[in-house]
């Protein structure tokens, strides 16, 4: 008599289509990550269409990611709970009702409520697609194929813009949106033949304390930082907002340490390797969203090139990435992750520093070097740095562990986007002697001079990352030469 599998490793039948189960996780992980940064490009026909300011319409895009940071960590834990493949399942029908009538609005409110619901089933997905990966795939395949996951997130939210003004200048804005439906349909109806049923599940509750106060942080930090950026940080309601986030933050932690089934499982960050790791791809994605909005405005204004021309300039980075990350995870099955996402980080640092040289008089081909190459580094840490964190995490809590790793990222984004265009105004104040919020006609030299501190800022915060990834490296070969010993 046949014993019953106890894991997908041990059933034939899963094995032979898990690289089928990996499109379909990919194609919903490339959408909602795409959707975080596609309509940034549209804002403008937006701002026309429905006869509002810019300033109002950029609630479309922070009001996605506010709502999947807020939720990414409760569906990560009820994935852990009702089944990561179940709420998977769920997320892409949710993500695909969103997506239709986030088309159909002709109101800002109506566009605000349909990018929500669209951030429900998109966080649905995120959270627990690396869980399902790592559940999946054997040992010596899951880097290669969390490898892929990586990329396709990266490719996803650094293509955006180009592909959005493609669709944009041919179709119009709703097509952004109505471009998921006939992709995420195919998707779905692979998916319920493809994904098999959850084998794991723990029996716990969903922490609502810990939910409620988790969301409360979101909102306020970054309406703060949003809208700050508008009105100004010395604003007192802005202050108000910072603390009283930084206050749910800490009232969350408290919860949750009290807490005998946490929303966010604090032992998870006793083990140093996933704790640095979950930092590092932080870091990563900061510094690449720094890239990812002032470079369309240097390559448009400062190099005088095209919206499309512009795009497929931008494009090198994703290109390179998808080239890089899927032999960077095979490559880490059999070395190890530790040396790539250091090399990765160096490759990072250096193009950093690269762009932050450059100035209007730059050669196409000098800056399309210098993306390739943040592109290339990027690739060469995201897929081994995706496999450290996910490999340190017990089966029970790999909703969770992939919910935190899909959360950091998001926060990573807003983080970048923030904190370039903060430091890009800031500088471009101060060289002007008037407060700035926009590109001044006729000075680019004022904007490079942000723009090369943005980018020697970015330099920073990568090249942290990697002093971070050299002790961690150096802690694992460390234990290495003692299991050999011992």
């Amino acid at each position: 008599m046949s014993s019953i599998p106890v894991t997908y490793q041990e059933n034939s039948d899963i094995q032979k289509r898990r690289w089928m189960i990996l499109i379909v996780l990919n194609l919903f992980t490339f959408m909602a990550t795409l959707d975080g940064s596609i309509v940034n490009i549209a804002l403008p026909v937006l701002s026309k269409s429905l006869g509002l300011p810019i300033a109002q319409i950029e609630w479309v895009t922070t009001g996605y990611l506010m709502a999947i940071c807020a939720a990414i960590l409760f569906f990560g834990k009820l994935g852990d709970i009702a089944g990561k493949i179940r709420i998977f399942k769920i997320g892409t029908v949710v993500f695909i009702i969103g997506s239709l009538l986030c088309g159909l609005s002709n109101t800002l409110p109506v566009l605000i409520a349909s990018r929500v619901i669209q951030a429900i089933g998109a966080s649905m997905t995120m959270a627990n697609s690396q869980g399902i990966v790592t559940d999946i795939f054997p040992a010596s395949e899951r880097g290669k194929a969390l490898g892929f996951i990586g990329t396709f997130v990266s490719l996803g939210s650094i293509a955006g813009p180009s592909l959005g003004g493609i669709i944009v200048s041919s179709l119009g804005w709703e097509y952004i949106f109505w471009v998921n439906v006939p992709i995420g349909l195919i998707a779905i109806i692979l998916g319920w033949k493809v994904l098999p049923k959850d084998l794991v599940r723990v029996k716990d509750r969903i922490d609502i304390p810990g939910s409620t106060l988790f969301s409360f942080f979101i909102v306020l930090l970054f309406a703060g930082l949003l809208l700050g950026q508008q009105i100004g940080y010395g604003d007192t309601r802005i202050v108000v907002s910072l603390v009283v986030a930084v206050c749910a933050f800490a009232a969350f932690l408290w919860v949750e340490i009290r807490k005998t089934q946490p929303l966010l499982n604090l032992s998870l960050f006793k083990n140093p390797l996933f704790s640095v790791s979950i930092l590092c791809g932080f870091l990563v994605f900061a510094a690449n969203f720094c890239f990812n909005i002032i470079a369309p405005f240097y390559a448009q204004n400062m190099l005088n090139l095209s919206p499309f021309d512009a795009g497929f300039l931008l494009m090198l980075l994703p290109i390179s990435m998808v080239i890089v990350a899927p032999i960077s995870g095979a490559m880490s099955d059999k070395i190890g992750s530790e040396l790539l996402t250091f090399a990765g980080l160096i490759v990072m640092v250096v193009a950093q520093i690269g762009l932050a040289k450059l100035h209007a008089g730059s050669s196409v081909l000098l800056v399309g070097l210098w993306i390739a190459m943040l592109g290339i580094g990027s690739g060469l840490f995201q897929s081994p740095n995706n496999s450290l964190i996910m490999s340190k995490v017990p089966r029970t809590q790999l909703g969770s562990a992939g919910s935190v790793n899909s959360l950091v990222r998001n926060v990573g984004m807003v983080v970048g986007i923030t904190l370039a265009t903060t430091i890009l105004f800031h500088v471009m104040s101060n060289e002007a002697g008037y407060r700035v919020t926009g590109l001044i006609p006729g000075r680019p030299d004022i904007f490079l001079e942000g723009m090369h501190v943005v980018f020697m800022t970015s330099a920073s915060i990568c090249f942290v990352a990697a002093v971070l990834t050299g002790w961690r490296l150096i802690g694992a070969r460390r234990l290495k030469m003692q299991a050999e010993k011992g």
